[in-house]
């Protein structure tokens, strides 16, 4: 059984991703906080882009949830 609070690898919207990561800023600066965070990481935006992620993507496939979450941690 999955409880309530249970972060799931699965297809997420970019701000709904990033709201989970920072949920008492707004959703659009929260995206603004993941780019800058994914930017920091060394080879992260190179293993999301061999993902097939090309930075205009409006969501992120669950390959790349979880190399996001590899990288920087859990929400």
């Amino acid at each position: 059984m999955q409880h309530k609070n249970e972060f799931r690898i699965k297809e997420y919207g970019r701000t709904e991703l990033a709201s989970l990561y920072s949920p008492a800023i707004s959703p659009h600066s929260a995206w603004c906080k993941l780019q800058r965070w994914l930017a920091l990481v060394p080879g992260l935006e190179e293993r999301l882009a061999s993902a097939g992620y090309d930075g205009h993507q409006r969501s992120f496939t669950p390959t790349q949830v979880r190399i996001i979450v590899e990288a920087i941690g859990e929400p």
